[in-house]
């Protein structure tokens, strides 16, 4: 959607958790909700609700509040979420693990078409029904399957040789959880989304430091 182009990154991280907050109302057979009922649910005022769902279109309606069916299949369609994603895992590990085994990503259309490793302890494992090949085969996969989305969860002094290789067979997206900044070509076609864990766990624990409370 090119008018994504146009919305800030801010808005784009909080459409997820809309996402969220929507389908835990349809699974307790709420048909209809507020922004202001949203508001108290979800943390975010009313106002910032009605911006933030005003950027994709008018979906609410004065006296009736939001359809939420309605408005999750729209949010759904935002976030990209009415297509598979051929996705790939490099790194099966305790992180790759824990990614192949959360069985919500399938129900939303990340599909894991194959896992990949350098130890020969973990070659040959099945990681939810997802067999765990040789590194050494990662390229001819992704040149035969055009692979849209791949998952690294390697060291951070492999990274990037992996990044290369997703970047020069045209995958279209990378999940990085490498604590590495990747080096990405300024005309390569990719989007990167960095997790990076410790930098997270070290938010935390500085906001939890009562020498600046």
């Amino acid at each position: 959607m090119d008018k994504k182009k146009n919305i800030s990154m801010a808005v784009i991280k909080r459409l997820p958790k809309y996402h969220r907050y929507l389908r835990e109302l349809m699974e307790n057979d709420i048909d209809r909700i507020s922004s202001k009922e949203l508001s108290e649910k979800i943390g975010f005022t009313a106002s910032q609700i009605r911006q933030d769902l005003n950027n994709f279109g008018d979906f609410g309606q004065q006296g009736y509040g939001y359809n939420v069916k309605e408005l999750y299949n729209e949010i759904s369609a935002i976030l990209g979420l009415t297509k598979i994603y051929k996705t790939v895992i490099i790194g099966a590990g305790n992180i790759g693990q824990a990614i192949a085994n959360y069985t919500y990503f399938d129900k939303v259309g990340f599909s894991v078409q194959g896992m990949f490793d350098i130890n020969p302890k973990i070659i040959g494992l099945k990681i939810n029904d997802v067999e765990v090949l040789d590194i050494d085969f990662l390229d001819d996969f992704l040149r035969k399957d055009n692979i849209d989305i791949g998952i690294i969860c390697v060291p951070k002094n492999s990274a990037q040789k992996v990044c290369d290789m997703l970047i020069r067979n045209k995958v279209k997206g990378i999940w990085n959880f490498a604590p590495v900044d990747l080096q990405i070509p300024e005309d390569a076609q990719i989007v990167v989304e960095n997790v990076h864990l410790s930098e997270s766990l070290l938010t935390l624990s500085c906001l939890m430091n009562d020498d600046i409370n």
